[in-house]
């Protein structure tokens, strides 16, 4: 753990980011595509045939960012138009999009916390402000930790995604305070820690996995393997 760049009198707000900083998201998104497969077992049987294949709904959805570049800050979007287009090669409905959509994303608010995360949560939430900053669409209110967070922001609410200095901004201005005064927490080097520095904020890097720093230039004010590090970094 390193903290010697970080100044902690200027701390006055936190930004976090959700996905894989306070649960993994790759196991909740294997079971909201599997409850999906199901719904269309049930409701659109030639898409559920047609995409059967272990991987093929994401591999369409993956598809979705080449032909709908205007998306790519909205998940739910661009998830919504990849089973439309499922739906539509296959001769199904695509009006059934909008359900099979809702059962995806139910069950993709369904997630499994990082043991340090909701100590974490209380810790944040009892002295600064606490903003959730994600390009996902998780939300904080249905995953049940509504009560932790001052506000959200996410990219489809920002019309830009992370590493854009503009949804910092924003999640700054949720806050209450300039971009100078946030500490923003996430696991991502590139959407999250170089994102925050070049928006202005002091960053703290969650690295998990103890790998080194994999860009050149400006580095995060302090990174830490485990939430836990982070409530002793601010302790």
């Amino acid at each position: 753990m390193s903290f010697a760049a970080l100044d902690h009198s200027r701390i006055r707000a936190i930004t976090l980011d959700l996905d894989d900083t306070l649960w993994p998201i790759w196991p909740v998104i294997a079971r909201a595509e599997a409850v999906l497969q199901a719904w269309l077992a049930e409701h659109a049987q030639a898409t559920h045939a047609l995409y059967a294949v272990p991987g093929a709904l994401r591999a369409i959805r993956e598809r979705m960012n080449h032909l709908r570049p205007d998306l790519l800050h909205d998940l739910s979007a661009l998830r919504r138009e990849s089973i439309r287009l499922a739906l539509t090669q296959a001769g199904d409905d695509p009006a059934l999009a909008e359900p099979a959509f809702d059962a995806f994303f139910a069950e993709r608010q369904r997630v499994e916390l990082f043991d340090d995360a909701l100590p974490a949560l209380e810790y944040l939430s009892s002295r600064w402000p606490v903003v959730a900053l994600s390009n996902g669409n998780a939300d904080v209110r249905r995953v049940g930790l509504g009560e932790y967070f001052h506000g959200a922001v996410s990219a489809r609410e920002a019309g830009v995604a992370k590493p854009d200095a503009r949804i910092f901004h924003h999640a700054a201005r949720a806050a209450g305070v300039e971009a100078a005064q946030v500490l923003h927490i996430g696991d991502d080097p590139r959407l999250d820690g170089l994102g925050a520095l070049h928006a202005g904020m002091q960053t703290v890097w969650l690295n998990r996995e103890g790998g080194p720093w994999p860009h050149e230039g400006p580095k995060p004010h302090a990174t830490v393997g485990s939430l836990h590090d982070l409530r002793q970094l601010l302790a």
